[in-house]
């Protein structure tokens, strides 16, 4: 098959790479630098299962017809990138993959919603040098359509799919597009810090934080009349269940799951690798995406509203912040607790207060 990946990132080159593995003939489309180092000596993919390097077709616009694209973009390039290259799309099936839940929202309105699927992905993968990608875990892809049952062309496109990576179909796409905007929530904590998420998991008051903005995330869903339907690995019964426990006790299941993902080197959130490029990150639609909605239904979402503020500073300054600056920068309660349960001076029964990582020391 001709495959276009429209938004070659980390997500995109590291599908890309594996689709022209299974042997498709794939086309991708991204930012000059790295489509120049593509051009010149091919895209090299550093993996669990072994190191390869991939020569693939690289443009920064697509000027042939595939006969499927699919769109990986940042949420805020995502319109720009579909218009950008709409001339090329006309009646072509394009699957839309990103982190936030308004992809399918956004490409509709500028090609036919028939042609349009969204999808779901968790892919551990890192893109910080020009022609280069990291992939430390090939994760799954969800695919489904945003209205309207499952139909054959939606099986079509997951067979071709699943020949280079786990793919299933949904039923409810919105919904796992939600529950992994609460899963990804965490993702501003690295970004605000400069941390990855090993050193965010094993930071006490981090590993809190990024509790409390999913549970915000939770409440949110819940007001509005959302569902949260499962992932291939994450049962979203068993995560909000765990949401609604002790502070202590969610954090110690979500260090466990968080250590039961087998990684192959540092893994950096996707929000702090927009930052290391240099490039605006699309934290208004993950965390930003939760103060809209519970603004609109009354819940308020003090920890995402004050994340989405911090992460925009680190964008305008280029400076993490550091662990004092955070007890002071996050809301609190009248009594001066955290917002989400947490005191500097009390440690919730008996676990232990660990130290921040060397370089996130105050």
């Amino acid at each position: 098959m001709r495959i276009a990946v429209i938004g070659a990132g980390a997500i995109g080159s590291a599908i890309g790479a594996l689709l022209g593995r299974a042997g498709h003939e794939v086309t991708l489309v991204g930012r000059p630098a790295h489509i120049a180092a593509i051009r010149s000596a091919g895209l090299q993919v550093d993996c669990s299962l072994g190191s390869f390097t991939i020569a693939l077709d690289a443009t920064e616009r697509l000027e042939h017809r595939p006969d499927i694209a699919l769109v990986t973009t940042k949420t805020q390039d995502l319109q720009h990138a579909v218009l950008t290259n709409r001339a090329a799309l006309a009646g072509v099936p394009v699957v839309v993959i990103h982190n936030g839940v308004r992809g399918w929202e956004l490409a509709t309105e500028v090609l036919p919603p028939c042609n349009v699927w969204s999808g779901v992905t968790l892919m551990i993968a890192t893109y910080l040098v020009a022609g280069r990608v990291s992939l430390a875990s090939h994760g799954w892809l969800l695919i489904g359509r945003a209205s309207g049952p499952v139909d054959a062309r939606t099986t079509a496109l997951a067979d071709v799919l699943k020949t280079a990576l786990p793919t299933s179909i949904s039923n409810d796409i919105l919904a796992a597009q939600w529950t992994k905007l609460i899963v990804n929530l965490n993702n501003a904590v690295g970004a605000m810090t400069g941390l990855d998420t090993a050193d965010v998991v094993a930071d006490c008051l981090l590993s809190r934080l990024s509790i409390g903005l999913m549970r915000e995330g939770v409440q949110v869903a819940q007001r509005a009349g959302i569902r949260l339907a499962s992932l291939p690995d994450l049962s979203a019964t068993q995560l909000q269940l765990t949401l609604r426990l002790p502070l202590w006790l969610a954090v110690r299941l979500a260090a466990r799951k968080a250590r039961s993902v087998r990684v192959d080197g540092q893994v950096w959130g996707s929000t702090l690798q927009s930052l290391k490029r240099g490039q605006p990150t699309e934290i208004d639609y993950l965390n930003g995406e939760v103060v809209r909605l519970g603004r609109q239904v009354g819940i308020p979402t003090p920890l995402n509203a004050q994340v989405v503020a911090l992460v925009h500073e680190v964008e305008r300054t280029g400076r993490y912040f550091r662990h004092g600056e955070l007890r002071t920068l996050l809301p609190a309660t009248g009594s001066g607790q955290l917002a989400f349960g947490w005191t500097p001076e009390t440690v919730d029964r008996g676990d232990q207060e660990r130290k921040p990582s060397q370089r996130y020391s105050s």
